[in-house]
């Protein structure tokens, strides 16, 4: 145990783990989490595998507060292609990008409000969102549609509009990921993105969006593994001070929680270890260790407590450092606590948004084409399938087909991968219409030259993009913006006249 550590003073151990925000296994907290709770722990991650229906959810919940009332319960909810809640089914709102297009701050609001209110609900406490990423890259494997577009204005404004909505709803918000993960290459789950960039295009264009959700009351702000030369040319920014202290706190004037991505992302731990990244997260600014997306057992969570107290007992890192990150940490608790008190818990008794389909809808963009919309009748459906990103729950279903068929009786589908490609892929198609449903089209070659190859054999198919819209072919194309279960439901109304 950490407070038999040679040197560690008796509360060493329960400030080390109220800078934790561990995540678990199952359906209903373990043991180990409540007793934990006694003994300091502050904060628990829920991910999808914690999740089946909302009176469970609500359940457990309430049994972490019955350990601890001000424990800080987190979710990474997007509402969008990444979601929680709603893994098993798809998000019935739209996501990030699709607001972004329809470009109306009091409709990005409401979405965030209505979200707010739903996991207020359902004990949720503090949200990994929104995203605040600007998606200038349009190669970026793991950003896209999570954020609300290229224009770093427009991000900015709609990001201050979901900080107030989700706010108003009675959760906390997190702004992700800082400095800003929007141009870049590389997936920091799996290796350390480098974002070029002088300190005035960083100015212009990833920062902008950060200033603005604090300037909008953001409760929290998460760090990215990301290595920004033009900041620090050493640290990824989670481990900066230049980063974390310099820019965040000083320059931004941020006073809430910072909390860092999983700790267990191959970007920091493969170069500094799992606990040393940790450790040195917390000697830079950081105030709460996010792990347990991967890493989710007790050995797993004592092992960073241990190393943490070990720090401070060897002088790597300062007490009083410490000791403020678990002082902010439980400020936060204090606010989500006042924010519940504020509001009735009510738990619907399905997951579902009206205002989440209706922003979908609005979403919608028919690029060309519109004129031989809607279909003549039932369709054969083609979806093309990408490499998947990790961000995204493997379980969450997308797609337009299962939609199409329940307004269009005898439509028909297939799904193909990589590798996967028939030669015909008319097979099944001869004498209705044709959709080809892409993923970020201009990303994946495979994909471009199956669609290429279809499109000359059938050149009136209707092409549906639900990635970001960046390469536009086709006679028909449609454009949703985000692979949610809202936006799928849109495009199936479109594509079926029920609208």
């Amino acid at each position: 145990m950490s407070e038999r550590i040679v040197g560690a003073s008796p509360d060493l151990a329960a400030l080390a783990a109220a800078v934790l925000q561990p995540g678990f296994v199952g359906t209903t907290p373990p043991a180990w989490v409540c007793r934990w709770l006694g003994e300091g722990l502050g904060s628990v991650v829920l991910f999808a595998r914690n999740v089946v229906e909302p009176e469970q959810l609500a359940a457990l919940t309430a049994a972490l507060r019955a350990e601890r009332p001000d424990v800080i319960v987190a979710i990474d909810e997007e509402a969008g292609d990444v979601t929680r809640i709603e893994s098993a089914r798809g998000s019935s709102r739209p996501g990030n990008f699709a607001l972004g297009a329809v470009d109306d701050v009091a409709l990005t609001e409401e979405v965030a409000r209505d979200l707010g209110a739903e996991l207020a609900g359902l004990g949720i406490t503090l949200d990994y969102a929104p995203d605040a990423d600007v998606n200038s890259n349009p190669a970026n494997p793991v950003i896209g549609v999570r954020s609300f577009g290229p224009d770093p204005a427009l991000v900015a404004r709609h990001t201050a509009a979901w900080v107030r909505g989700l706010q108003a709803g009675g959760v906390a918000a997190c702004a992700k990921h800082f400095p800003g993960h929007g141009d870049t290459r590389v997936d920091s789950h799996h290796d350390l993105p480098r974002i070029g960039g002088d300190r005035a295009r960083l100015d212009a264009v990833e920062l902008a969006p950060f200033r603005a959700a604090v300037a909008a009351g953001a409760q929290a702000v998460m760090t990215g593994h990301l290595l920004v030369p033009a900041l620090d040319p050493e640290l990824p920014a989670t481990l900066s001070p230049r980063i974390l202290g310099g820019l965040l706190r000083d320059e931004l004037g941020f006073h809430g929680v910072v909390v860092t991505d999983a700790v267990e992302m191959r970007a920091v731990a493969d170069r500094y270890g799992f606990a040393g990244a940790a450790v040195r997260a917390l000697a830079a600014g950081a105030d709460a260790i996010c792990v347990g997306g991967e890493r989710a057992t007790e050995a797993d969570a004592a092992e960073l407590r241990d190393a943490i107290v070990a720090a401070v007992v060897a002088g790597e890192l300062p007490e009083e450092r410490l000791a403020e990150a678990a002082k902010r940490v439980g400020q936060l608790a204090a606010w989500t606590a006042a924010a519940r008190a504020d509001r009735p818990a009510v738990v619907r008794g399905a997951y579902g948004s009206a205002v989440g389909l209706a922003a979908a809808r609005r979403a919608l963009r028919v690029a060309a084409g519109a004129e031989r919309l809607p279909l003549a009748g039932p369709a054969h459906v083609v979806e093309f399938a990408p490499p998947r990103n990790i961000a995204i729950g493997a379980e969450t279903p997308w797609g337009i087909a299962a939609p199409l068929a329940g307004l269009v009786p005898g439509t028909t589908t297939a799904r193909y991968a990589e590798g996967e490609v028939p030669a015909d892929l008319g097979t099944g198609s001869a004498g209705r219409p044709l959709v080809l449903v892409v993923r970020d089209l201009h990303r994946h070659g495979w994909m471009r030259a199956a669609v290429t190859r279809a499109l000359a054999a059938r050149p009136e198919a209707v092409v549906v993009e639900l990635g970001v819209p960046e390469l536009v072919i086709g006679a028909v194309h449609v454009a949703t913006h985000g692979a949610t279960r809202a936006a799928a439901q849109a495009a199936a109304e479109l594509l079926a006249g029920a609208r």
